[in-house]
């Protein structure tokens, strides 16, 4: 008895190795199993510290063939590729769709409607998801996206437009938190590495060919496309979503939702969205409504942090920030987000400005750092799935974030154009290497029944780096111009010639000025950009500093051993 007793336990180990459990041998009872015989999971530690009563009933995690979780992630990946593209293609079409539809005084909220709704929803997606299953929700956030898409397309008002796109944002929100927790569900941390990278670029892509797809529709088949083009897209994800998904892996009864922590959490995203937004455009940043708006933000945040602690089923358990290693990717993520987007948002402006580029020779300086991150993402992918590891390539990562950096803060209206291109190669190397990798440290960091709770978040703390990077360096980098050039103008008497209204400069019109006043118009913009990058060093060095204090965990390697954390 004792051998064959031995063999049925080998031969269970193997199947589990393999990513299959026989249906006819019962899976061994877990190390940290109490020892009744309910089939029951033992809660993770997360969601004991966080007072959540509620039990998740898990069933055996769904394990796919490899053909069915290929059609999975090429649905996942169309999701991704149609909201991503939303958010850039409508970039180059927006002077020709305010002009029609006599809007211009609204154009901020085509931008703002979206950005919000999607931020405000990421965190309900991913605690609604652990809950419930993210089939259904993946399926209808689709559903919301086609449907936004289809109002943008028609709508004959601006009124229409940003009420289509808050629609859009409500579906938007979801891709890709479910898109990565979806991953998660189907395969493995050990081999998740290499999928999550291609999710990341699924995301980056249409980033980059956004604004040309759309200057295409414009000029061609009519804005109007740049919404239209979503919905056969989605359809086949939706269908994709309904053949291929598999079924919730679990369960959670006698759940609450979390009202309190829900409003709380999306009275602070909206105060603070709107004075990003708001700040320096439509109000002077010492204005009473952006100030009035920081301190609500501040208070919604203060009141979101008490919601958590009483909450039964929090949106965001407070337990995930006991984690170092949630903590320090969540940081290391809004680092990354706020110096690209630092980077990104006016280096193409200077560009034209101080060295004389046209418009699309200054979009085309972004295709270094692009192609960077393409390669990078899917060195990262492979490399983690191969070894296991990842905090070296983690450190090096933003060293190499560090390094770029560094660069830029060199630059001067001389710089030779090629080492502002390596500058950006260097960045966007780091930033593919950790895009997703720092995802997939996270989910690793938590049960299967809190994945998507997790993923939410990570990613939040990520789309506020990304709308402060832009709202915060835009600040920086006005206010030093409002500084530099009138007294560059002055030194050269070209006051008379052009004025002082930053408002009003275009590099058309500065390339028409005299050489000496065109001269002193790109040195102030020059001394404007330059302490941005200073102010942005000290950031990237500190996202280095959290990599060194990155706790390596092994990473599992079947569904079994993810589920039980």
């Amino acid at each position: 008895m004792t051998e064959q007793k031995k063999q049925t336990e080998q031969t269970g180990r193997r199947e589990r190795i393999d990513g299959t459990v026989s249906a006819a041998t019962p899976a061994a009872p877990s190390a940290a199993s109490t020892g009744s015989n309910t089939g029951f999971e033992p809660v993770s530690e997360a969601a004991a510290s966080s007072g959540n009563p509620a039990s998740s009933v898990p069933e055996a995690p769904s394990v796919l063939s490899q053909g069915s979780v290929l059609a999975v992630f090429i649905g996942l990946l169309v999701a991704m590729i149609v909201g991503s593209l939303d958010q850039t293609v409508v970039v180059t079409a927006l002077p020709t769709i305010v002009g029609e539809l006599g809007g211009a005084t609204h154009m901020l909220w085509v931008t703002t409607a979206y950005v919000l709704v999607a931020t405000v929803t990421m965190p309900l997606y991913g605690k609604v998801g652990d809950l419930i299953g993210r089939k259904g929700l993946f399926i209808g956030a689709l559903g919301l996206f086609v449907a936004g898409s289809l109002v943008c397309g028609s709508t004959t008002s601006m009124e229409g437009l940003v009420a289509g796109r808050a629609v859009q944002g409500l579906g938007g929100g979801g891709l890709m938190i479910l898109s990565q927790a979806i991953v998660a569900d189907v395969v493995p941390p050990r081999k998740r590495a290499l999928y999550l990278s291609a999710i990341g670029l699924a995301y980056a892509v249409p980033m980059v060919i956004g604004p040309l797809l759309g200057g295409l529709f414009t000029d061609t088949l009519g804005w109007r496309w740049c919404f239209w083009i979503n919905v056969p897209l989605a359809a086949v994800a939706i269908v994709t979503a309904v053949i291929c998904l598999p079924k919730p892996r679990h369960k959670v009864e006698n759940a609450t939702f979390d009202v309190w922590g829900t409003a709380a959490l999306a009275a602070a995203l909206t105060a603070l969205t709107l004075a990003t937004a708001w700040g320096g455009v439509e109000y002077e940043w010492t204005s009473p409504v952006i100030v009035g708006l920081g301190a609500a933000a501040v208070a919604g945040g203060v009141l979101f942090v008490l919601a958590e602690r009483r909450a039964k089923d929090p949106i965001m358990s407070l337990a995930l920030f006991k984690s170092r290693n949630f903590n320090v990717c969540t940081v290391a993520g809004f680092v990354s987000m706020f110096v690209m987007m630092g980077v990104l948002t006016y280096l193409p402006t200077y560009l034209q400005i101080t060295h004389g580029m046209s418009a699309t020779a200054a979009g085309y300086m972004e295709l270094p750092l692009n192609i960077a991150w393409f390669a990078s993402s899917l060195i990262s992918g492979y490399a983690v799935s191969k070894l296991g590891t990842y905090k070296k390539l983690m450190v090096g990562s933003f060293v190499l974030l560090v390094a770029g950096v560094a660069v830029l803060t060199a630059i001067t209206a001389d710089i030779p154009i090629a080492l502002i291109a390596v500058a950006l190669a260097v960045i966007g190397f780091g930033l593919g290497l950790n895009f997703e990798i720092l995802v997939l440290i996270v989910q690793n960091e938590f049960p299967a029944r809190d994945v998507g709770m997790a993923t939410a978040a990570t990613n939040f703390f990520r789309e506020m780096g990304t709308t402060l990077g832009a709202s915060v360096i835009g600040m920086l980098f006005t206010s030093g111009l409002l500084r530099t050039l009138p007294e560059s103008l002055a030194s050269v008497g070209g006051t008379d010639v052009l004025g002082t209204d930053v408002n009003a400069i275009t590099p058309a019109i500065v390339r028409a000025l005299p050489e000496g006043v065109h001269d002193a118009v790109g040195a102030a913009y020059n001394d404007a950009l330059a302490p941005v990058f200073w102010f942005m060093l000290p950031f990237a060095v500190l996202s280095v500093v959290m990599m060194a204090l990155l706790r390596e965990k092994p990473l599992a390697n079947t569904l079994d051993e993810d589920a039980e954390g």
